[in-house]
């Protein structure tokens, strides 16, 4: 037998078929490592956004706000995007945890944001603070009684 004989193209009737199922998960995997890879990198923006935030808030804020609790709410707003810029890193690698911490971030810190330097403008943000809170305690549940997958797998650029 010649070496060209004992080999089979895919082709070849002596051949199962391809796996849809490999094929889906394939494209399933792919699509989760792009989904990581984003969620990574608006964490990461995130992070760097409430720092800027926090120091803009200790530093630049009190010349234009007075009030003590609104700077305090600048600031905490700011506290809670860096700690979920952080668990959104650490949950990338779960679009639904990472989506509702990303929600989260974005409807909490932002509205908190928004009423602080011009309430009336804004005032229609008031209900979507206790809604972006509710997104990034179910962010935290997610992680806690979702599927397990082990520690995070963070993704390579």
């Amino acid at each position: 037998m010649s070496a060209d004989s004992t080999t089979q193209d895919e082709s070849s009737p002596l051949l199962p078929p391809s796996s849809p199922s490999l094929q889906t998960q394939a494209t399933s995997t792919e699509s989760a490592m792009t989904s990581s890879a984003i969620f990574w990198k608006v964490a990461a923006i995130s992070g760097a956004t409430a720092v800027g935030f926090g120091a803009f808030g200790a530093h630049g804020l009190k010349k234009r706000i007075a009030d003590p609790a609104k700077l305090a709410s600048w600031g905490t707003a700011a506290q809670y995007q860096l700690i979920h810029s952080v668990a959104l890193l650490m949950a990338s690698g779960n679009p639904v945890a990472a989506s509702l911490f990303t929600a989260g971030m974005t409807m909490f810190s932002g509205s908190i944001y928004a009423l602080t330097l011009n309430p009336e403008k804004f005032k229609f943000l008031g209900p979507v603070t206790p809604i972006g809170g509710v997104c990034l305690i179910a962010g935290w549940l997610v992680l806690a009684f979702g599927k397990r997958g082990g520690p995070p797998k963070f993704p390579r650029f």
